[in-house]
């Protein structure tokens, strides 16, 4: 009899908290319960993007209110992975004795939280993922009223009321002395944490040293004392009666699930500990509180303060032509040489043809030691480069790349580049030849905070501004000099390692995926080896090698892959084979006359806008929403047609403008492939488009005045191609 009690119990309570859900306009699926379970649709919560909320952001906010729940599938969704309910359960709670009228509390707070759910879009490291942000008294307040329905359920069992980092409340007591408070703050992303958090110049702070600083809660500016103890951790002092609501808000920050500024895709570095300390609270220190050149900080009010000077770059003239170490070498192998970004480059050896199927079919390798390569040095390292960067480079894991852009403050784009991490504190930097005296320059005067960083606000400075940068091609760099040799091809793996090696490099280089890197010795060269390039090949590596072994490692590597099909390449298979993978080349798919921006070369998702703030954020959110085009891939119908050219028009087949063609070269197949800026509504895969080829040299033409006999330019047919292909020859 008892056990049918507690069953019927339990259904009595499931269908109690399924109506009351339904009372505070909650959907249920099926339209109600009649077991002991229930689900709700969390579609019911929309965010100002147009963003439904998930399932599982629904139960992880649940989970941190202490309410158990499961995402779960109904009906119209498409996966598990992005289901769009939350399952609920009675048994747990009727087994503790709560009744119709608990669950009724239940359901108000789920209902309460749900309608204080914000969820939005974001781009992050695996693509646009739906996330969401809670209103923060709403949550503290739904973790009470949970703890007190426990409390009334009794316990069988000694537990803690609270405990950090398990769970914790906004009215915990405080330990105190002489009514001041300390937290200990630690992370290894604290630096980054802190800097966005406080208002105080950190970059200014040394280990031992105090400053006063303020920080939002809630809305409010909390004052207290910061202390730095080491880089990853931090004193924060404050006055007993604010520590308890200090405490839950940064722990709350740490988590990342509540609202805290406007912007709500905004995320803060972490995780970090918030823990209170039994060091003695820093009542007092000196020096200001509000750093009036910070850039960012949740509730960071400042008046206008002296405006720095744009950033200007004028090419130098008359500028010798420079070589690189191989120069001599490609000579005596009979390439042909031009003039390239100021070097005197190769541009084919055999034939760019031939050179870009070797690529495809074995290996090619490419002298890009013209690039520049730079060191971002220290602690500072990470927080400087997220500052200059669109993408998210304190994400790196030691041994991870990432491609991403130098951006100035109204978001137009300096450079594209690529980020090494090589170790804790070290970072290559990797930028295009034609930029890089341009780039140092930018990088230096962000670095010494003489230039704008910022359009709203024109008299900031970045984080990070200790950070040392190095020029690894500069001759004073020593024995620490790298520049860039690249093998790529699905052969070039065996190649690199018959080079020889041990076993366990040889291991670590096989090892390696798309975007990771390791340092190794390899043939006796000591070598800073990537599993990158820029032809779209899966297999391929980058080798940062001394420039006095350059010369050495390029013979050595060619003499090791002659059985294999390899073959040194041009910069024409480079342009050839950039274009067949759908990789933009600044001047054409991204920035130069035209100052297409990174959304429009196709590469939008590479700008983190969850990071708080960096270079342009603002700028680019806000062109995002205004732009047009984007660049598509494209192929032509026929083969032996003319090539395209950079800026010859696109028409779609009613013969309107839509566009213009950025880039073209002949693919693997024999097919002319280009890439082109062309309107959103137009760059769908499969559309028919038409080029006017080498429009820039045809003359003007009134139809209406033709006759028979005259001759009428047409454009070539071509088609919008998938603009990362699955490259096989």
């Amino acid at each position: 009899r008892e056990f049918k009690d507690l069953q019927t119990q339990i259904v009595m309570n499931c269908s109690a908290l399924t109506k009351r859900l339904q009372e505070r306009g909650i959907r249920i699926p099926f339209g109600g319960t009649d077991t002991h379970l229930g689900n709700l649709d969390c579609k019911t919560v929309v965010g100002p993007d147009g963003t439904t909320l998930s399932g599982d952001m629904a139960a992880r906010i649940f989970d941190i209110a202490g309410l158990v729940c499961n995402r779960n599938t109904i009906p119209g969704d498409k996966t598990a992975n992005n289901s769009t309910g939350v399952r609920y359960g009675t048994p747990w709670t009727t087994q503790r004795g709560l009744k119709e009228a608990d669950m009724v509390k239940i359901a108000d707070i789920m209902a309460d939280l749900l309608q204080a759910i914000v969820p939005y879009s974001v781009e992050t490291r695996q693509g646009l993922q739906s996330r969401a942000k809670v209103d923060f008294m709403v949550l503290e307040n739904a973790k009470i009223r949970v703890r007190e329905l426990a409390a009334s359920a009794g316990k069988d069992m000694e537990v803690d009321n609270s405990g950090y980092p398990h769970f914790y409340y906004l009215d915990d007591p405080a330990p105190a002395k002489d009514g001041w408070s300390a937290l200990d703050l630690v992370s290894d992303k604290l630096l980054a944490f802190s800097h966005y958090v406080f208002t105080c110049d950190l970059d200014s702070l040394k280990d031992g040293q105090s400053t006063p600083c303020q920080f939002q809660v809630d809305g409010k500016m909390f004052s207290g004392n910061l202390t730095r103890v080491t880089g990853n951790h931090i004193l924060l002092s404050l006055p007993s009666d604010s520590a308890p609501k200090a405490a839950a808000w940064l722990r709350a920050l740490s988590d990342g699930y509540i609202t805290f500024d406007a912007d709500v895709t905004r995320r803060l570095p972490g995780p970090i500990i918030v823990r209170y300390s039994a060091m003695t609270p820093v009542k007092s220190a000196s020096g200001e509180a509000v750093w009036t050149a910070k850039p960012y900080a949740p509730g960071l009010i400042t008046a206008p303060q002296t405006v720095l000077p744009e950033f200007t770059w004028k090419e130098p003239a008359d500028v010798p032509i420079k070589k690189t170490a191989l120069n001599e070498t490609h000579r005596k192998m009979g390439a042909k040489m031009v003039p390239f970004a100021g070097w005197d480059m190769p541009v084919w050896y055999s034939g760019v043809i031939e050179e870009h199927l070797a690529t495809r079919q074995a290996a090619g390798l490419f002298d890009v030691s013209h690039m520049g390569v730079y060191q971002a040095e220290g602690p500072d390292a990470p927080l400087f480069l997220d500052c200059v960067c669109g993408n998210d480079i304190s994400g790196l894991e030691i041994g991870e790349s990432c491609y991403t852009h130098f951006l100035d403050p109204k978001s137009n784009v300096i450079d594209d580049t690529l980020i090494y991490r090589r170790s804790a504190d070290k970072y290559l930097v990797v930028v295009n030849a034609s930029n890089d005296d341009k780039d140092w320059a930018w990088l230096n005067a962000v670095r010494e905070g003489k230039v704008a960083v910022d359009v709203a606000r024109p008299w900031v400075k970045v984080f990070g501004r200790n950070v040392f940068l190095r020029n690894l091609r500069d001759p004073k760099e020593g024995k620490d000099m790298r520049v860039d040799i690249a093998l790529q091809g699905p052969k070039s793996r065996d190649i690199l390692l018959m080079l020889g090696t041990d076993k366990a490099t040889e291991k670590k280089i096989k090892s390696l995926k798309r975007t990771q890197l390791c340092e190794a010795v390899l043939g006796g060269f000591d070598l800073v080896v990537s599993r990158t390039g820029y032809t779209g090949e899966k297999m391929a590596f980058e080798l940062f090698v001394h420039p006095d072994k350059s010369v050495d490692l390029w013979n050595k590597i060619l003499e090791a892959g002659q059985l294999m099909g390899i073959k040194a390449c041009g910069l024409g298979a480079r342009d050839s084979l950039r274009t067949e993978a759908g990789l933009p080349l600044y001047g054409h798919e991204m920035g130069g006359e035209r100052n297409f921006s990174v959304s429009e070369a196709g590469f939008g998702s590479y700008v983190k806008l969850y990071k708080p703030w960096f270079i342009g954020r603002d700028e680019f959110a806000r062109k995002e929403q205004e732009r047009t085009g984007v660049v598509v891939r494209f192929r032509f119908i026929e083969k032996g047609i003319r090539a395209a050219h950079n800026g010859d028009p696109v028409v779609d087949k009613k013969g309107r403008v839509i566009g213009e063609v950025t880039s073209c070269a002949v693919d693997s197949e024999g097919f002319y492939t280009g890439q082109a800026l062309i309107e959103l509504k137009s760059a769908v895969e499969g559309n028919p488009i038409y080029v006017y080829q080498s429009a820039h040299t045809l003359g003007a033409q009134n139809i209406g005045l033709i006759k028979t006999g005259d001759k009428v330019t047409l454009p070539s047919a071509a088609v919008v191609v998938s603009r990362f292909p699955k490259l096989t020859v």
